[in-house]
């Protein structure tokens, strides 16, 4: 048997179930990152702030 792919098409079960556009709008509407990157840049941009001020 091989793996055999049909280019350019992907199913997501994420997207399927509506869990990805639950955690955008969770995210836009709360102002809270849902991804691990966008917390980090959060918690770094208040650091800056903290100690920079602005």
């Amino acid at each position: 048997m091989t793996n055999t792919r049909i280019p350019g098409l992907s199913f997501s079960l994420k997207r399927a179930l509506g869990i990805t556009r639950a955690k955008q709008q969770f995210a836009r509407t709360t102002g809270i990152p849902t991804t691990r990157a966008g917390v980090e840049r959060k918690i770094g941009r208040a650091l800056l702030k903290a100690l920079f001020g602005k």
